[in-house]
């Protein structure tokens, strides 16, 4: 299982099929991932949950390809 701790600062995010989701603007809480709005097509943040991570390394690396990833994941209020 992975930890809200080894999740960093301006590490990708990438989805299961390899392509960019964007880039960690920080965690929100101990249970989900903010997205920086610079790295979004629509310019907006991005909350993926803790959940959806596979794995980490040098690279954060979901368990759900990019266009589920773009359906399912909120924007904060």
């Amino acid at each position: 299982m992975v930890s809200a701790e080894q999740i960093r600062e301006h590490m990708e995010v990438r989805a299961l099929d390899g392509a960019h989701v964007g880039t960690v603007d920080h965690m929100e809480g101990s249970s989900r991932i903010k997205l920086t709005r610079t790295d979004s097509p629509d310019g907006q943040h991005h909350l993926i949950p803790l959940d959806w991570v596979d794995h980490v390394d040098q690279h954060v690396h979901l368990s759900k390809p990019l266009e589920e990833v773009q359906i399912q994941w909120t924007v904060p209020n």
